[in-house]
């Protein structure tokens, strides 16, 4: 069997993603599985799962085979809660679970990547620091992060990763361009054999002009 290419998508679904905003990001998600199948190497080796966080965190669906994926319309809560804290305590629990580790006699799957958007700030704090000194402790190949819009706060994303871009505008165009270098990013991972992969030393392609890297 072919070794696997975890990816998770961690996606902010709060009250304040309601609008344009949520409808960009459903379109960039379907935009960025048709993209990855093009990619015959992503096509083989790529699984997908995506977890949303609001008030409650939902998995709409574990890992799944890029060519099995289906991309679900992502509803938004009434409450403008932001949990990302608990949804970082279900990507390691996930992670645990199901991304399979090397033995002696086999492989197991590839490093793992994880990609968070959010358009504001953990509201659990506490549980947010915990999970991230957490989350930096694990074998991912790359973790990016994306701050969109004005009340996005990097500072948060960067106690994850140094690959943090943000996204001035929550238009589609804005969200369209970052769900495009998502995909050019995993298709990157999937021919790097799992090597960690940032945008400090090169190894993940250039950001578009729509997005700047957080410094």
């Amino acid at each position: 069997m072919a070794r696997r290419l975890p990816v998770y998508l961690l996606i902010d679904s709060s009250g304040s993603m309601a609008g344009e905003p949520i409808h960009a990001v459903n379109v960039g998600l379907s935009s960025l599985v048709a993209g990855l199948r093009q990619d015959p190497y992503a096509l083989e080796s790529v699984h997908i799962s995506i977890i949303t966080f609001s008030n409650t965190i939902e998995e709409l669906f574990p890992l799944t085979p890029l060519e099995s994926v289906q991309i679900p319309e992502l509803e938004l809560p009434r409450s403008g809660a932001t949990h990302l804290g608990e949804a970082l305590e279900t990507l390691c629990m996930k992670v645990e679970e199901n991304v399979q580790k090397s033995t002696p006699t086999t492989k197991g799957d590839f490093r793992p990547m994880a990609f968070i958007l959010t358009d504001g700030k953990p509201s659990d704090l506490q549980l947010f620091d915990e999970m991230a000194a957490r989350v930096k402790q694990m074998s991912f190949a790359s973790i990016i992060g994306c701050a969109a819009g004005p009340k996005a706060k990097s500072e948060y994303l960067r106690q994850l990763t140094s690959t943090v871009v943000t996204l001035d505008t929550m238009d589609s165009s804005g969200f369209s361009a970052f769900f495009k270098w998502v995909s050019d990013s995993i298709t990157a991972g999937s021919q790097s054999a799992g090597v960690e992969l940032s945008a400090d030393n090169g190894t993940l392609p250039p950001p578009p002009a729509e997005i700047q890297l957080a410094i």
